[in-house]
């Protein structure tokens, strides 16, 4: 196991600061360029699925990933309330009016942090970075915080910020906020039909993505972290602005058969990054269904191929 020391926290809910750690793996060669991979909402490291993560190590790429805070085996933020109904619907409202969202235990930007500090922890001085989903929407925000940290960017299934580009359909947002039920086979079963929803169409494979939960559930069952994670999407200012002066290289990929985040989350990404490349991707929804990984590692060792100094 590795751990690293990467942040700290604190609350007015905890009387000491907590240091964040973030339980990370590597592949490939420390001397190859630095990739670092992002996971997305109540995502583990698994979500890299390892034979993704091996094959662009063999590519050539020193491949980082790890847990976000509040998910899998870094730190928990345990007690630390946030009510999302409130907190969401007041976002709602200061998006609207133009003024500040409200507060919440941690942003985007926080989490942004953590990667830049788990990069010191590595010695790395920038990196090439992807993120999928709301890793996405941590990587804009890595760029936008630490432009001098970054490479390049390629960010996935993903979106700005904005209201009008972050729309699912009504039924992959009730499958994404239903609570699955807490015992492992149920939990399995209801995470597996939530998955379907948003997953390719073409390649959705149910007893894949069985193995997938039941590992996730076996290696760490923490609920408790969503509500803070999504109160943090929820809660971070649109990067609409920033990504327009934007200066990284930046790569955008969606799934056609994206409901959660649908395809114009990443057109518009796309649209407002200075010189950005779009690859809509037909029979990819918001998963990374193996049948197309060829085109997806492709894609992305070609982007970081041609962005920043390497080999």
């Amino acid at each position: 196991m590795s751990i690293a020391i990467v942040n700290t926290f604190d609350s007015s809910q905890r009387s000491d600061p907590t240091e964040i750690r973030l339980y990370y793996e590597t592949h490939g060669d420390p001397a190859d360029p630095a990739l670092l991979l992002v996971n997305g909402y109540s995502s583990q490291i698994l979500g890299w699925y390892p034979g993704f993560r091996e094959q662009l190590a063999e590519r050539g790429r020193f491949v980082v990933s790890f847990d976000n805070r509040d998910v899998g085996l870094s730190t928990h933020l345990d007690g630390i309330e946030v009510d999302l109904a409130a907190v969401s619907k007041a976002a709602v409202k200061a998006a609207a009016a133009g003024e500040p969202m409200p507060p919440v235990p941690y942003t985007l930007s926080d989490f942004a942090d953590d990667a830049v500090g788990l990069l010191d922890h590595l010695g790395v001085g920038a990196a090439h970075i992807a993120g999928m989903s709301m890793g996405g929407m941590i990587v804009q925000q890595m760029a936008i915080d630490h432009p001098d940290r970054v490479l390049s960017m390629t960010s996935i299934m993903s979106t700005t910020g904005e209201p009008g580009y972050f729309e699912a359909t009504p039924e992959a947002m009730a499958a994404l906020m239903t609570p699955p039920p807490s015992d492992r086979e149920g939990y399995i079963a209801a995470s597996v039909a939530s998955r379907k929803v948003s997953s390719s169409r073409r390649y959705f494979d149910p007893d894949r993505a069985a193995e997938m939960v039941a590992a996730s559930y076996d290696r760490m069952y923490y609920p408790e972290g969503l509500p803070r994670q999504m109160a943090a999407v929820r809660c971070s200012p649109p990067r609409a602005d920033a990504l327009r002066r934007l200066a990284v290289p930046t790569l955008v990929i969606h799934g056609r058969d994206d409901t959660l985040i649908q395809p114009n989350g990443g057109e518009r990404t796309a649209e407002l990054v200075p010189s950005a490349d779009l690859l809509l991707v037909g029979d990819m929804g918001h998963d990374l269904p193996e049948p197309r990984w060829p085109m997806l590692i492709d894609a992305i060792i070609s982007h970081t191929a041609h962005a920043g100094p390497h080999e």
